[in-house]
């Protein structure tokens, strides 16, 4: 997961109008989706924590503004990253048991009711497997792993143990995704026949991650978990051995959605990508792909990009159809729904109605602060010649409600919105990218390859 600060939640006088006016019928779109609507537990849900990094304390944060859940043990190789964790939580008066060896913690915490595993992508499987047999459930963070074998093994050893397995693809959760995909997609039919999607994430030049030279690793601890420097450990992302490069640890996000919203895994992917700026890194600093899905509707054509030398328009999600285009984004500030200019005025009114959708105040329409691509459209005659807004308010961060899904499911049997076997899906949609570069050739999927 590629960490970052959450992006400012858009201007103060667009939210006010955004509450005031989803009184009219946004209760039915945001109601199924209140956050912490489940009955309260009737006991703490005990957690551990392996791998205690950057994502490891992001996680942790967020657990800590879920009622009920409570930190026992953390895990993790590196001292610094126990110190800086087990601090965290004693701020939040929780005290916590510290290991390095995450079978010394799964033999010793015998009554934790579930695991976090935030360690890096190659080890994803040999944790999350380890606390599945240990009668343990499971929140992995994406991607699955970097290797499809791994994440089948992941699959089997969720069904075989009989406990629940979350990937932390965090959009699957996230209200204004899942209010756009049934009420706007699946419901209202907003786009017509999408024929085309386009995604990217684009990420500034940063320069490769250093650490605290007082809790340096030394070489033999180093190399009793398989790293071959410090340097390698801390930049884990970019080494073939340990993750997948950018497309999987900040693509995966997006593709995944671009499978739930079509409702249906590619037929193929071509792409090219390289290594053609950073030195002594192993994966291609930028990708693009190119997927095609075959639809009930027709085929969809889907274009992806990262790029990790520029940050031009960030990351967002547009999905393209005859009668409108929503773009949708963690964002909020890029979330926008457009009507196609060969509409009648009136043809969203019904949903507008029912609190689906908010049409964007004509003041916001004429100021200069405008979406980029709101001055774009602009120009053609074809133009979509409204704008509308989700009236979906994501108080929380990115992660919480994914992580409410999952304790939810342990506490009440709430369905899980990322199981093991959608993970897996996305897993086989995103690796493939790398592998068709490598090709330099158009790959296609078999309806197979995404099953266990």
């Amino acid at each position: 997961m590629s960490d970052g600060e959450r992006p400012p939640s858009g201007k103060c006088s667009r939210r006010r109008f955004l509450k005031a006016t989803a009184a009219v019928g946004a209760g039915l779109a945001v109601g199924p989706y209140v956050l912490g609507a489940g009955s309260a537990p009737s006991g703490e849900i005990r957690v551990g924590v392996i791998g205690a990094g950057t994502q490891g304390r992001v996680l942790i944060q967020n657990c800590l503004k879920i009622p009920g859940v409570r930190f026992a043990a953390v895990c993790d190789i590196w001292p610094w990253s126990q110190r800086y964790a087990s601090r965290r939580l004693q701020a939040y008066q929780q005290t916590v048991n510290l290991y390095e060896d995450y079978r010394e913690m799964l033999d010793k915490e015998k009554d934790l009711d579930a695991v976090i595993v935030a360690t890096p992508d190659w080890v994803h499987a040999e944790h999350t497997i380890a606390a599945l047999e240990a009668g343990k459930h499971v929140y992995c963070e994406k991607e699955m792993s970097n290797s499809l074998e791994q994440a089948r093994e992941m699959v089997l050893a969720a069904r075989r143990t009989g406990k629940l397995l979350q990937i932390g693809h965090q959009r699957r959760s996230n209200p204004r995704y899942r209010h756009a995909a049934e009420k706007l997609l699946d419901e209202a039919k907003l786009l017509g026949r999408v024929t085309a999607v386009y995604g990217q994430w684009n990420r500034a030049k940063q320069p490769d991650l250093g650490w605290p030279k007082d809790y340096e690793l030394d070489q033999a601890t180093l190399q009793k978990y398989g790293y071959a420097s410090m340097h390698e450990f801390v930049n884990w992302r970019w080494f073939r051995k340990y993750g997948g490069g950018p497309i999987e640890d900040l693509g995966s996000h997006q593709i995944d959605i671009y499978n739930w919203f079509l409702g249906t895994p590619p037929k193929s992917v071509v792409a090219s990508g390289g290594m053609d700026y950073y030195k002594g890194h192993e994966w291609y600093d930028n990708v693009m792909a190119i997927y095609e899905f075959e639809t009930p509707a027709g085929v969809v054509r889907a274009f992806y990009q990262v790029q990790t030398t520029t940050s031009a328009r960030g990351y967002f999600e547009t999905f393209m159809g005859d009668e409108g285009t929503l773009q949708i984004s963690e964002d909020p500030r890029k979330c926008r729904v457009y009507a196609e200019g060969s509409l009648a005025p009136d043809a969203w009114e019904e949903w507008a109605k029912k609190g689906y959708i908010v049409r964007m105040p004509l003041a916001e329409e004429e100021t200069p602060a405008r979406s980029e691509m709101d001055a774009i459209v602009s120009v053609y005659k074809s133009a979509p010649q409204v704008t509308w807004l989700l009236p979906v308010e994501v108080e929380t961060s990115y992660h919480q409600p994914h992580l409410e899904n999952f304790f939810g499911a342990i506490r009440d049997g709430t369905p899980l919105t990322c199981p093991a076997e959608v993970g897996y899906e996305t897993a086989v949609t995103v690796l493939t990218v790398n592998q068709a570069v490598e090709a330099g050739r158009r790959v296609p999927f078999r309806v197979e390859d995404f099953r266990v």
